[in-house]
């Protein structure tokens, strides 16, 4: 069934059904559209959302627990959901909705074209049958006219009073009327057999034809319909497998959770290597009580050959030196203990070595009125943590400094080479500007060796008595108690005098504002520490921060402290003026053996 040979006559419903018909796809593609910025929004949505609960902090603060990282897993998996869902969207924009606006406009194009041909049609058909119609309504007059004639001749030809002129003249006209009625009738017998002809033409030609047009142009925006549906499907159909990959990865992630692996990672971050505490001895207070025999209480055994305990040993070595349950000695009864002999037998010695051991505790208030964090004398070897995680940091720190000694040397072998290259095509530079990045490289390699191998000094110590540390007292705890002179160099107790060496007491950083306090000039060290070598200004410093050096260029000056990795080195001028210089500021010489060293009173 066709449009052109059942609907001749519905052109105007025709008009109506194909704009219904490009109404209706431009409401699919609105859908469509309104689809594509829900998949956009959805997105969005959701790599905020793994955005605001991924971590903020760099590899080496995140938590290695397999829970943890399961969790970071399913977000990553997640973020990859949301990229199938911009996808979706952007292949909807792409392939239905743009597809279907562009169709829309040719659609609109086709349509007009097609009805402007069947209006122009009509409007031929109209213009014939009016010429037809013209021509049949003069035949007519001219019909009625000789009627009229052919009555008047008559007329006069049967009256006998009429003149032979008058009968002469009513016979011309006669004849002039009928030969005019002829004429229209043969004018309107072609106009009426043109008008059938175009009549016929429109009807089984013309408007056949485009009604056909019509509905070819209908029904491919029908199948044009159905091809966006199919792809409006196909778009989600073709990300499901990416979309189930991902639900897979989240499971995978899900069956990663091990419990076992998290507590051994707990285990392996928190270890102390300290061992237990053991069992306080008992501690008789009675033994210097004399008692009678008429006493019915149970009394000690007096020792033989009437020795009196040793109130230093009454109480073991290694039970002092336990490590108490959360950091914090078990509350004790209420006592006088006994003076010291130490402090019996010479007070002034005793007082001066608490004076030593003390001072470092107080130094410690100026941190605490600057507003930083009370802590130990120096954390640089990390004596204030346990033995197990100190070792860890120390390995750590090792690690971290090979990998940029070995970045030195890349650079160094880099540089000779260019130098080299220099050498031999002089045209290509100069080989002594290198000189000076060749020398600062090397220095830099000299600090990062010295600085691995006093941390690898450190970590030797460590697990050379990892075995040993339950009979010993933690680090800040022996700060008080040892003799002086028998400390690490940042404060650690060490049994082996041969290790023994001073280092630095620790310095602000030159940086920060050096605030005056009312304990700076009561417990200033009044020693020089020992000159460590020399260096020369390369550079003027104009030194105005508080805490460092001013220096001129080609200025000689005296290494007391070396660089702690913060750029800073500590200097004093030959008048005896000490501070800090940036290390990039001077070339520095050390001497092979410091410790015969001249100092500055």
């Amino acid at each position: 069934m066709t449009w052109g040979t059942e609907l001749w006559d519905q052109f105007e419903n025709l008009d109506k059904h194909t704009q219904w018909g490009i109404d209706f796809l431009e409401r699919y593609a609105k859908f469509v559209k309104e689809r594509l910025e829900i998949e956009q929004t959805y997105a969005k949505q959701l790599r905020n959302l793994v955005k605001k609960y991924c971590p903020k902090r760099s590899k080496d603060d995140e938590p290695r627990f397999s829970s943890c990282m399961s969790f970071y897993s399913i977000l990553n998996e997640l973020n990859d959901y949301a990229g199938q869902r911009e996808v979706v969207a952007e292949e909807m924009g792409h392939n239905v909705y743009g597809e279907l606006m562009r169709y829309s406009q040719d659609l609109k194009s086709e349509r007009k074209h097609h009805l402007q041909e069947g209006r122009k049609a009509q409007q031929y058909l109209d213009q014939c049958w009016k010429h037809m119609d013209n021509s049949k309504k003069k035949f007519e007059r001219e019909c009625k006219e000789a009627e009229k004639s052919q009555i008047s001749y008559d007329r006069l030809d049967n009256d006998i009073n009429a003149t032979k002129s008058e009968v002469e003249k009513a016979k011309s006209q006669l004849y002039l009327r009928t030969h005019s009625a002829d004429e229209s009738k043969n004018e309107y017998a072609a106009q009426l057999q043109n008008f059938n002809g175009e009549q016929w033409k429109h009807f089984n030609v013309a408007i056949p034809q485009i009604f056909k047009n019509l509905q070819d142009m209908d029904e491919r925006r029908t199948v044009k319909l159905g091809e966006t549906y199919r792809s409006f499907a196909d778009v989600e159909r073709r990300v499901v497998p990416i979309i189930s990959k991902c639900l897979e990865g989240m499971v995978t992630a899900a069956k990663a959770v091990d419990q076992r692996k998290d507590s051994a990672i707990v285990v392996e971050s928190f270890k102390s290597g300290f061992e237990p505490p053991g069992d306080f001895p008992f501690e008789d207070y009675s033994q210097n009580l004399s008692r009678t025999g008429s006493d019915n209480t149970i009394s000690t055994p007096k020792n033989e050959g009437g020795v009196k305990p040793d109130p230093k040993h009454s109480i073991s070595k290694a039970a002092k030196n336990k490590l108490w349950l959360f950091g914090k000695k078990p509350k004790s009864p209420p006592s006088s203990p006994p003076p010291s002999p130490k402090f019996a037998s010479d007070p002034i010695a005793f007082c001066l070595s608490e004076m030593r051991t003390v001072k470092p505790r107080i130094a410690s208030f100026r941190g605490l009125k600057r507003g930083v964090r009370l802590r130990a004398p120096s954390l640089e070897d990390f004596s204030h943590l346990p033995p197990e995680q100190r070792r860890k940091r120390l390995q750590a720190r090792i690690d971290e400094l090979s990998k940029e000694l070995q970045k030195e040397v890349d650079q160094r072998d880099a540089l000779n080479k260019m130098k080299d290259v220099y050498e031999k095509n002089p045209q290509m530079g100069d080989p002594q500007s290198l000189q000076p990045k060749i020398s600062e490289t090397m220095c830099n390699m000299e600090k990062l060796r010295s600085e691995i191998h006093k941390n690898e000094s450190w970590l030797s110590e460590v697990e050379g008595k990892v075995s040993t540390r339950g009979d010993r007292r933690p680090s800040a705890d022996v700060n008080h108690h040892t003799p002086h002179g028998r400390e690490s160099p940042e404060g650690s107790y060490t049994d082996d005098p041969s290790k023994e060496h001073r280092s630095p007491p620790h310095q602000p950083d030159p940086r920060q504002a050096h605030q005056p306090d009312e304990f700076d000039d009561e417990f200033d060290d009044d020693d020089p520490l020992p000159v460590l070598g020399h260096c020369k200004a390369l550079y003027s410093f104009d030194g105005q921060n508080e805490g460092t050096l001013l220096m001129k260029e080609d200025d000689v000056l005296y290494i007391i402290e070396e660089d702690k990795g913060d750029g800073w080195t500590r200097a004093r001028t030959q008048s005896g003026e000490e501070g800090y210089v940036p290390t990039s500021y001077v070339e520095i010489a050390m001497e092979k053996n410091s410790k015969g060293a001249v100092t500055y009173i």
